[in-house]
């Protein structure tokens, strides 16, 4: 297994949100044990309980960081079950987060290089040792995040490599009889915008392509600019996937659409030609 070379970075993706202290109890964990260790706030306002959109902005973010980053995600609803903890490397920086989907999303490009199932047995060695049942961000994660990240320890120090990931929640994209695709919204953003798991290179291998969603067809367009304000658009986002946008306004309130919630992009002549009979 490949070495990581920790430099010290540390990012944390989490569904903790700002009101309470459970994300600087996180970081005072951290530099009690590693005072020189640096910290991204990539994103603590994930929707609660939704693994797979926390793993969706954390597989889309990995390519904006140095090699030896450390990225911490804890959206774990199975937190005090006997789910498995695991460490992805890919792209010479590794990720510490429950086997409980929330990785899926970068298991599903291909960009996972190793994984490491932890061995709870191995904790101890590492004082990890007074878990609490409800808060294993700041029992477990945080301190083998310090450890991690100082260099102190290696993945492969926590347990043994493995080949699979749990992908539960993730959905797949399927491809229509009409020759279009389809897939599911996998986060929303503070703007109200639809991200979808439809990659960008799928939509634009259609001819003017047609976005289906809520009852709707929608042209795709290049930036939001490109519509009067209130109006829908689909379009290719700076993440490279396939998104549902109202100009100046909330596409989620707007069509009240939840995470989950299906989507579809087809050819434009397919599409008028069904509007017609």
């Amino acid at each position: 297994m490949a070495v990581f070379r920790a430099n010290g970075l540390v990012t944390l993706t989490t569904d903790f949100g700002w009101r309470e202290p459970f994300v600087g109890i996180m970081k005072g964990v951290m530099l009690a044990r590693s005072p020189h260790l640096r910290f991204v706030d990539m994103a603590h306002e994930v929707s609660a309980f939704q693994p797979v959109e926390a793993g969706f902005w954390m597989s889309r973010a990995l390519r904006y960081f140095p090699a030896g980053t450390l990225h911490v995600a804890v959206v774990d609803p199975g937190v005090g079950t006997p789910r498995d903890l695991v460490i992805a490397l890919a792209n010479e920086q590794a990720l510490l987060a429950p086997d409980n989907g929330l990785l899926a999303p970068l298991a599903v490009r291909g960009r996972v290089d190793a994984l490491v199932r932890i061995n709870p047995a191995r904790l101890v060695q590492y004082g990890v040792t007074d878990i609490s049942a409800t808060f294993h961000g700041r029992d477990v994660f945080a301190p083998l995040a310090a450890e991690l990240a100082a260099g102190r320890c290696q993945p492969a120090d926590l347990g043994d490599e493995v080949t699979a990931l749990n992908t539960e929640g993730w959905p797949p994209v399927t491809a229509r009889v009409d020759g279009g695709i389809s897939g599911v919204i996998v986060a929303i953003d503070r703007f109200g915008n639809l991200i979808s798991n439809v990659e960008a290179a799928a939509v634009m291998a259609l001819s003017d392509p047609i976005v289906h969603i809520a009852g709707m067809r929608l042209p795709l367009r290049r930036t939001y600019g490109e519509v009067e304000k209130g109006e829908y658009l689909g379009l290719i986002n700076s993440f490279e996937v396939l998104e549902v946008a109202r100009a100046r306004g909330s596409a989620a309130q707007g069509l009240s659409v939840a995470i989950g919630a299906p989507i579809s992009v087809v050819p434009g002549g397919l599409a008028a030609q069904f509007r017609r009979s």
